[in-house]
């Protein structure tokens, strides 16, 4: 009889699910709705392309159809591979994304700490604000500035000779040794505050009584960011730097393509550069191609590694 009884519950529950998931969608329907148009620019320019991948593994001509190019298989591949090219765009994109993790992913966190032990409100809105503000520039804006001040005669050059740093101005965009530094001081500036949002977002979901309990017990500000804060949000740094490896082959195309010159060649071009010389300014889409997808193939890859990684020490994944 038991059972009979628990087959018979679980149809009912069975039968509500799609009433109730229906009956919470239409009452969200407005809220919904709203998602749409981002559905819509995902699929149009993320998933339609998606059909444009053959185009790696064929003689692509723009002037004859796809249809008419002859299958090449891994031969684009292969050119890559054995360009002289390869190795010096390679390590310039790793060498900048590892920079970019190893500096620009951790100082966030800590920027994020650091704002939460402000008490003064009027003083954390303010830092708030001047820390958000660079984001909304965009790179064409931020680059002519970094330009301008990086110059012979810019800001720079004219704060380190005053101060006896330097005797005389560098050009520093027209020596490659210093285009990785820039890189990384300029993404920090840019971005660190913005990045920040997510982790202060996650330490005010932390229940304040934990810290109350901690003053009582006499912990000092530095063993509560040891004992409560960091634990309590390893889960959303977990996931963060998920995303981070992933996007390691990402060098961000914006940033690169206006700070680069023929100078810093040697130090600036990464794949997404050299994608866009190869596929728009020397006309070898099938050859650009092969290379985007060997980039999001090794993305994924990382993707898999680092997910795997997390979920074993941290007990924490996207999947």
């Amino acid at each position: 009889m038991k059972s009979v009884v628990i087959e018979s519950e679980k149809k009912v529950i069975n039968k509500e699910g799609p009433k109730k998931m229906l009956s919470s969608l239409w009452k969200q329907r407005y809220l919904q709705m709203m998602v749409i148009p981002g559905i819509i620019w995902m699929f149009v320019f993320n998933y339609i392309p998606m059909a444009g991948i053959v185009i790696a593994f064929i003689d692509f001509n723009i002037i004859k159809p796809i249809s008419a190019a002859p299958w090449v298989g891994a031969k684009h591949f292969i050119a890559f591979f054995n360009d002289d090219a390869f190795w010096n765009v390679m390590t310039n994109t790793m060498g900048i994304s590892l920079l970019k993790l190893l500096i620009a992913f951790p100082l966030p966190i800590a920027f994020a700490i650091l704002l939460n032990e402000l008490k003064k409100k009027k003083f954390k809105s303010l830092v708030q604000t001047v820390s958000y503000l660079p984001h909304f520039i965009s790179w064409v804006v931020l680059g002519g500035i970094m330009i301008t001040w990086l110059s012979n005669t810019g800001m720079i050059n004219e704060v380190l000779v005053g101060a006896g740093v330097i005797k005389e101005p560098i050009v520093f965009l027209a020596k490659p040794e210093y285009f990785w530094g820039l890189t990384i001081v300029s993404e920090v500036w840019k971005e660190l505050g913005w990045s920040a949002i997510i982790y202060l977002a996650s330490i005010a979901g932390i229940d304040q009584q934990m810290f109350e309990a901690a003053t009582v017990d006499g912990a000092t500000k530095m063993q509560k960011i040891r004992y409560i804060t960091l634990p309590c949000i390893k889960g959303t740094i977990a996931i963060m730097f998920i995303l981070a490896v992933a996007n390691m082959l990402n060098s961000n195309f914006d940033q690169i393509f206006i700070l680069r010159n023929v100078l810093n060649a040697s130090k600036s071009e990464v794949v997404d550069t050299y994608v866009f010389q190869m596929g728009l300014r020397v006309g070898r889409y099938s050859y650009a191609t092969a290379i985007g997808l060997f980039k999001s193939i090794i993305a994924m890859t990382l993707l898999v590694i680092a997910n795997y990684t997390t979920k074993k020490l941290q007990g924490r994944s996207l999947y």
